[in-house]
């Protein structure tokens, strides 16, 4: 069969990918910057408006290790439509004149978009030759993280100037303008796969990761119902352990734990956690330091929109990190990037640490963080997938995915914790020496995350080039996707 008639195909089919990863990423974070906004216009608390954040990120935690399940089968193109016709009805929801709980099943809605960003990739590796698909898998990851600064600069001017329900308007209309892209330019799935989802396990990992992100999102409880966040987090740890184990037994598992136990998994996954929690946080300090008002002795007392500017250096830089990273990755192996990115993120800490007494040093942190966010994003599916069947793509992505999540969250319940312990009673905003002491957890983070990648590189390397003498008998191969020595052949 002749090619001539896939090429343009494949051409189209790049675009459409980051077209809906950046989609789902921009809709979901829809709700950082519209909290105060949503709390004015419904009538309710600030607690009850960040919910319109907490429940796309739960959502999206949620329904990313089923998506992926669900990507690895025959089904893939039918999982991606219907998902995408999820996030345009929540997307509909949050401009309709409805109560605000409506609001929230909206947001709910949007949230579950933020599974398909592995599925994407699954359909790159399969559609594309290897070189351009290991290439356009770095962005699709890279996008998914530039989505957020892109969409938050958006959503506070259209907030300013139509009110709460222009903003998610434009959640709407790209949303709608996805699910058409996808219908266009998504191909089915190659033949002779299967995907069946271990419903089981899916709701007892949905419980456990529902408690995880709600203690790490709803920091309230730590501080006055203590014993509360206590008792829901034992039962957290329960229910993973449960979910771990069922997992272990099941014949057709959600998530492939076995697969996870592989060196070169787990280490990218620690590694994932760990990043997630100092990125996210330096992220959280920057817009909430640019925010505070000149009367605290400190910061800016920027608008919304105006600080949502400040994202633009992390969204551009961040891009171009990725788009570099591919080349890079030619001479520097994967592992080594991971820990070359972390000392750059680690170096923004620093900077923030040490100078922020001008907006234009919060604009060199936020590109810095930038930088380093899209170098690291770019550089973690090369880890993973080289040791991932292809078919096993969308299920091992999503798992990282998952990961990085809960690091996002626990990063940004660490800074709300270190800043609200460095708040004097009587204040509304911390002294400016809780920044400092943040960003020195920061650096901590992504220290430990620098440890951990060097040590997954030197790893690799030593299996790469093994010291035992060639005529000693060498042990058999370890399978990439059990974690334990393949049958030998008997020579």
């Amino acid at each position: 069969m002749s090619t001539a008639p896939e090429r343009p195909q494949a051409r189209l089919l790049v675009p459409a990918l980051m077209f809906i990863a950046l989609v789902v990423a921009a809709v979901a974070s829809l709700g950082t910057p519209l909290i105060t906004s949503v709390a004015t216009s419904f009538h309710v608390a600030l607690d009850s408006a960040q919910w319109t954040l907490t429940i796309a990120l739960l959502s999206g935690a949620v329904a990313t290790p089923v998506l992926g399940r669900l990507g690895a089968g025959s089904h893939r193109r039918a999982t991606i439509l219907a998902t995408l016709g999820v996030v345009v009805a929540g997307s509909a929801l949050t401009v309709l004149p409805l109560p605000f709980a409506w609001l929230v099943v909206g947001r709910a809605g949007q949230g579950v978009g933020l599974g398909l960003t592995a599925l994407m990739m699954g359909v790159a590796r399969d559609h594309l030759p290897e070189e351009r698909s290991a290439a356009s898998i770095a962005l699709i990851s890279v996008i998914s993280i530039v989505g957020a600064g892109v969409g938050y600069p958006l959503a506070a001017l259209l907030t300013e100037v139509g009110g709460v329900r222009a903003a998610y308007g434009l959640g709407l209309l790209v949303a709608v303008l996805a699910f058409l892209t996808a219908w266009r330019s998504i191909p089915v799935a190659p033949e002779g796969r299967s995907a069946r989802v271990d419903v089981a396990g899916a709701l007892v990992l949905t419980a456990g990761l529902l408690l995880v992100l709600l203690l790490a999102s709803q920091t309230s409880l730590w501080g006055h119902h203590r014993a509360v966040a206590v008792l829901l987090a034992i039962v957290a740890v329960l229910l993973l352990c449960v979910w771990v184990a069922s997992e272990l037994r099941s014949k057709t598992p959600l998530v492939d734990v076995r697969a996870m136990r592989h060196p070169a998994i787990a280490g990218a996954n620690i590694a994932m956690f760990v990043a997630g929690i100092g990125m996210y946080l330096l992220l959280t300090l920057i817009t909430r330091y640019a925010q505070t008002p000149h009367s605290a002795g400190y910061g800016f007392g920027l608008t919304t929109f105006v600080a949502g500017l400040v994202l633009v250096p992390f969204s551009v830089l961040g891009f171009v990190a990725g788009n570099l990273t591919p080349r890079v990755r030619r001479r520097i192996d994967a592992p080594l990037l991971l820990a070359g990115s972390a000392v750059v993120v680690g170096g923004g800490f620093v900077f923030f640490a040490a100078a922020r007494s001008n907006l234009a040093e919060l604009f060199v942190a936020m590109g810095v963080l930038g930088y380093g966010v899209g170098s690291f994003s770019a550089a973690m599916p090369g880890v993973i997938l080289a040791v991932t069947p292809k078919s096993e793509t969308s299920s091992a992505m999503s798992f990282n995915y998952v990961v990085r999540s809960v690091g996002y969250s626990l990063g940004s319940a660490i800074g709300g914790l270190v800043l609200a312990a460095g708040t004097d009673t009587g204040d509304l905003f911390p002294n400016d020496g809780a920044y400092t002491t943040a960003a020195l957890v920061g650096i901590a983070a992504m220290a430990i995350t620098t440890m951990s990648a060097l040590a997954l590189a030197r790893q690799r390397s030593t299996k790469t080039h093994p010291t035992a003498a060639p005529d000693r008998a060498q042990p058999a191969p370890v399978d990439a996707m059990t974690g334990r020595q393949a049958p030998s052949d008997g020579t």
